[in-house]
């Protein structure tokens, strides 16, 4: 077998202990929080179903992405194998291509080292997190406020549970609670989803007013720790050609 596909190729170990409660699985809970990136894009992909048609049909690619994410993560914590690690630790248009350029970057990065595709990572969350903030103080829908600052609050928990897994280890073990990296992988694509949800927002807000965003909860629009997404008032299809 081609050595970056071997098992426990990686250079990179968690906290978790290997093998510890499965055979077959290097470190379980740290491969199964990746399920949220599995199966909640697919959700989400849905609830987008109309601004992915009169909008931006590029929001499904994010989702898709995430996806791979996630899938990747699990397979480099089941295995520890050195290909594919985990990529998670790793205008509104560039908003866009600069969500595709980080995701990229830390697919190659996560690929042959992962240490600096962790750090990588989060230091390209700086200028997205400043963009949200100028944004949260121009939007006048406190609806939207709110799950901006959830979002920021939860990136912060995510950066805190992947720096103590990292760096103090042994005090987790001594707990017996090995498991922040797991956790990691639960608020990122959290905090992830919600930043994207954000964005989608603000760009019809900003550049299409006239089809009105809405900043919607399933399974119940009343209950704001549900699943947030954006539909549309006004069902305008943009051709963009009239802009060329």
């Amino acid at each position: 077998m081609w050595k970056p596909f071997e098992p426990g190729s990686s250079p990179i170990d968690w906290c978790e202990g290997n093998y510890s409660i499965s055979p077959s699985i290097a470190e379980f809970m740290n491969t199964l929080s990746n399920a949220l990136f599995v199966l909640l894009p697919p959700v989400l992909m849905h609830l987008f179903r109309d601004y992915g048609r009169f909008v931006n049909p590029g929001i499904h690619v994010i989702w898709f992405l995430l996806m791979v994410v996630g899938i990747s993560s699990a397979y480099f914590h089941a295995t520890l194998s050195l290909i594919f690690p985990s990529v998670c630790q790793n205008s509104r248009k560039i908003f866009s291509l600069y969500t595709t350029l980080v995701t990229v970057i830390g697919t190659v990065l996560a690929m042959f080292h992962p240490a600096v595709n962790a750090f990588a990572l989060m230091t390209l969350s700086i200028p997205a997190s400043v963009c949200l903030v100028l944004e949260l103080k121009r939007t006048k829908s406190q609806r939207v406020y709110r799950l901006g600052l959830r979002c920021g609050a939860i990136l912060l928990l995510a950066i805190t549970c992947w720096l103590n897994d990292r760096l103090f280890c042994d005090t987790w073990l001594n707990l017996n609670f090995p498991y922040l990296h797991a956790l990691w992988h639960l608020f990122i694509f959290i905090a992830s989803y919600t930043a994207t949800v954000l964005f989608a927002y603000f760009s019809v807000k900003e550049e299409r007013p006239h089809q009105t965003p809405m900043l919607k909860y399933w399974p119940r629009d009343d209950f704001e720790l549900g699943i947030p997404y954006v539909t549309i008032k006004s069902y305008i299809k943009i051709d963009h050609n009239t802009h060329i």
